[in-house]
């Protein structure tokens, strides 16, 4: 489960990162879902670009929007076959930028402790993601993406039993080519020495607050005694 994640390198970092011929007109972000996150992907003329995707991902034959609430997350045991997954793996997979995303681990004494995981290095990486194409009976049409996932590795099965599938650089291209027929063999955990992770407030467990406060580190003791 990816329930939120965060991204505050600067544009002209993730250009580099995903070679993007431009920088991306984005800022710092503390993303929830159902909210517009930035994606990398391949247009129809086989060009990478940047969009802003609805994050819970509407299969085509949804009656209505609200299933994407549901669909944030697709796991990679499954994305194969699933309906709701199975032709975005096919032909719509995008990547997502992140400097972090968090997970929740169950204290001993009761409640959960959030925690921020990024790379050690600081730098940003890519969250494999799906995309859809969405068309109401009325109105323009919604682009959705979702965060495919993966068994944890060793650094976060004390946090929690799942993680988000992290793409490596040398990947980055076979996961977004719509001609690359499911590169299943890429759903996997990510090394775990390569990762780190420590306590975050418990401010990242409401949507609303969208601030660097949410990338600090605490100590735990400040929260639960």
């Amino acid at each position: 489960m990816c329930g939120r994640y965060e991204l505050h390198s600067s544009p002209a970092a993730i250009a580099l990162a995903f070679g993007l011929t431009q920088r991306p007109d984005i800022g710092k972000r503390y993303i929830a879902p159902t909210q517009e996150v930035p994606v990398v992907r391949m247009n129809a003329a086989g060009h990478r670009e940047l969009a802003q995707l609805r994050w819970g991902l509407v299969p085509f034959w949804a009656k209505n929007l609200s299933i994407g609430n549901k669909m944030i997350n697709a796991r990679g045991e499954t994305v194969a076959s699933k309906p709701g997954f199975r032709d975005s793996f096919r032909k719509a997979r995008c990547l997502l930028p992140a400097d972090g995303f968090y997970e929740w681990a169950k204290l001993a004494g009761g409640g959960k402790q959030p925690m921020h995981i990024g790379m050690r290095s600081g730098e940003p990486f890519a969250l494999a993601g799906l995309w859809a194409r969405w068309r109401p009976p009325e109105g323009d049409s919604v682009e959705t993406c979702t965060i495919v996932t993966t068994n944890a590795n060793d650094l976060l099965q004390h946090i929690h039993d799942r993680m988000p599938v992290i793409v490596a650089l040398a990947d980055y291209a076979r996961w977004r080519d719509p001609e690359e027929a499911g590169p299943a063999d890429l759903i996997r955990p990510y090394v775990a020495d390569a990762m780190l992770a420590y306590p975050v407030s418990i401010r990242v467990n409401t949507p609303k607050y969208d601030d660097p406060s949410l990338i600090e580190r605490i100590p735990r003791a400040r929260l639960y005694g």
